[in-house]
């Protein structure tokens, strides 16, 4: 799966010429804790709500309003937008994505093209949609775990046992787990015992919860 089939682009790029004030009105009318700044289709930085509000004159500071009014009038997004934006390409690969967001602590990654225009996003909801949309969860039926050695043709042999059962396999995904390798897959059956039964019988550990147990209890 790549960024670009799964960017949002509902985003609000704003000029880095757009008052603070007025950025700051448009982030609390949506929701938002960050803007995108484009510049001629460019994009050129990023600005979070705790910037605005740590630029923003006070009358703590011993202005009056007047001062304070005058001094808005004159606080541009430029003067105090972040250039430090992490950016991938759409053709990215979403699980890298996923690496840079997670090694970096970041909520999103803009998405741009070669020449650094503002194409979309990805946040951590994105990433989230596609782990569920990868394992199939919302197309039902029943998932099935199993150990397996680090060898050719495990899953040609797996499929043709569920094939062999007349079920079909909705997803699958793999992980490590203590330097073990484990097969997640989810086949169209709410039961899956003769499933689990068939891999037992051609020597696959199917695991369970049960499992595990130990390690979180």
């Amino acid at each position: 799966m790549y960024v670009g089939l799964k960017m949002l682009k509902d985003f609000m790029p704003q000029s880095p010429d757009a008052l603070a004030e007025d950025a700051s009105i448009l982030m609390d009318d949506n929701m938002l804790w960050m803007l995108l700044i484009v510049e001629e289709g460019k994009l050129v930085g990023y600005i979070r709500k705790e910037d605005i509000s740590a630029a923003m004159p006070s009358t703590m500071t011993g202005l009056d309003k007047h001062e304070i009014n005058y001094l808005l009038s004159k606080l541009t997004l430029r003067k105090i937008m972040r250039t430090d934006i992490t950016t991938v390409s759409p053709e990215t690969e979403i699980e890298a994505a996923a690496v840079i967001m997670r090694a970096k602590n970041l909520a999103g990654l803009a998405v741009v093209d070669a020449g650094n225009k503002l194409l979309g996003y990805i946040n951590r909801n994105v990433i989230l949609d596609v782990l569920a949309d990868e394992m199939g969860f919302a197309e039902g039926g029943s998932r099935i775990v199993f150990e397996v050695e680090d060898r050719p043709g495990v899953l040609k042999h797996v499929s043709s046992l569920i094939d062999d059962l007349g079920y079909s396999i909705i997803s699958t995904g793999t992980f490590n787990h203590n330097s073990r390798r484990m097969v997640v897959i989810r086949i169209n059956a709410e039961n899956p015992s003769s499933v689990a039964a068939s891999l037992q019988k051609n020597g696959y550990d199917v695991v369970g919860p049960e499992d595990f147990r130990d390690e979180w209890e």
